[in-house]
């Protein structure tokens, strides 16, 4: 996705900012709105319900290492959304997007395309688990529905991710999954992420990490290392919680005596990854280092303080 500079605007139909919102582009026929679980009744009664469209359900568990999504398509948005409701399969969900035409012009195919393709992305980008599970087949889609398509696609993902929701976004800077091609593998730097800066944080019992820093925090990448064992006083930190929490969702696995990490992982501070790694108490803008040995720190946050001193 181009990245450009665009308006967006949030209407919220009560006024209340924890309410119904509706995100849409000036340009785009093309709507997202963001309905809390405990609003399904309310947005049953707007007429954008009655639609066709695509719609993400998201749960954010805090006992879960990250927040799930499902995703599917529907000729009539409130009714399936209704169904999902009482679904004891679908517990997991406490808001759902859904993505309308203004103009009332999606029709079945362009939802079952967006469908399969919001999978796709949501597989590649690996931020969230996708109940779905694989992207499964594509749908026969003329060509130039599939380009109307991808305008459509290109629409929702920057909605759904203004609205805070990350679930289509890739956790480092890789080239896009062209149309057809299958998921980008976790891990796999390409393009742009394989220029990017690395960092590596080393410590004993075998904890050997890579990460790249990311406007995001640190993201540690698939392969790294993990010290087998933590202190006593980190279990019950945080960070401890975080490191179980991995182990218990199968994103970190004990490989030949230290815990190896199964896929690119964020962590909102460096100190959150080093600490992970190391199996203690640690300050990760000083644990993380470059291939010249220089720290996070030096690289990152002096440069930042000696930038906004010369301004």
């Amino acid at each position: 996705m181009n990245a450009r500079p665009r308006t967006i605007q949030i209407f919220l139909p009560t006024g209340d900012p924890r309410g119904i919102q509706v995100a849409a582009l000036t340009t785009s026929i093309v709507q997202v709105i963001e309905v809390p679980r405990p609003l399904l009744p309310a947005f049953m009664q707007m007429p954008e319900s009655r639609q066709v469209g695509v719609y993400y359900l998201i749960g954010d568990d805090e006992e879960r290492d990250r927040p799930a999504v499902y995703i599917g398509q529907t000729g009539t948005l409130g009714k399936r959304l209704g169904e999902h409701d009482v679904d004891p399969k679908r517990k997991f969900w406490n808001r759902a997007l859904v993505a309308i035409s203004l103009t009332h012009s999606l029709t079945q195919t362009h939802a079952m395309y967006l469908e399969w393709r919001s999978i796709q992305q949501a597989n590649a980008a690996q931020r969230y688990t996708v109940e779905n599970g694989t992207a499964g087949s594509k749908p026969h889609t003329p060509a130039w529905l599939e380009a109307d398509c991808q305008d459509i696609f290109d629409t929702i993902r920057t909605l759904v991710s203004t609205l805070g929701q990350q679930f289509l976004e890739p956790l480092l800077p890789r080239a896009e999954p062209r149309l057809g091609d299958a998921p980008a593998l976790p891990g796999e730097l390409i393009g742009a992420a394989a220029a990017a800066e690395v960092f590596r944080c080393s410590g004993p019992q075998g904890a050997e990490a890579t990460g790249q820093y990311t406007e995001e925090g640190m993201v540690v990448l698939k392969g790294s290392r993990a010290r087998p064992e933590i202190v006593a006083s980190m279990v019950s930190m945080s960070a401890g919680k975080h490191r179980q929490r991995l182990i218990d969702a199968g994103d970190l696995v004990l490989d030949n005596g230290t815990y190896l990490f199964q896929r690119d992982v964020l962590f909102r501070s460096p100190s959150g990854a080093s600490d992970v790694v190391l199996g203690r108490s640690s300050n990760g803008w000083l644990e993380w280092r470059d291939s010249a040995g220089r720290t996070l720190d030096e690289l990152k946050r002096k440069k930042a303080e000696e930038a906004a001193g010369s301004s």
